[in-house]
């Protein structure tokens, strides 16, 4: 299974939380369906089974798509050079 984007991921994580709160404030069965849809997008996508399982899933791509990749070292190799003679300068 691929990881989906870091963007897709910010975007599940705040429609999770706008769900949350709307039900919060007005339980109501529409509410808890969005919830409930939300719940099983953001499970989808992190491969989670549960609620807690997927925001924990999702910080941790979050926080792995922030940490920079390493780099190849940009200075050369050292090789010794040879003299005309066949000879390793130092």
């Amino acid at each position: 299974m691929s990881q989906p984007e870091a963007r897709c991921v910010r975007t599940l994580l705040a429609r999770y939380a706008e769900a949350r709160i709307a039900l919060a404030e007005k339980p109501d069965p529409a509410r808890r369906r969005r919830l409930a849809d939300v719940v099983r997008d953001l499970c989808e996508a992190t491969g989670a089974r549960t609620a807690t399982e997927a925001i924990a899933a999702a910080d941790d791509m979050l926080a792995a798509a922030r940490r920079p990749t390493p780099r190849p070292s940009r200075t050369p190799s050292r090789t010794p050079s040879r003299t005309e003679d066949g000879l390793v300068a130092a």
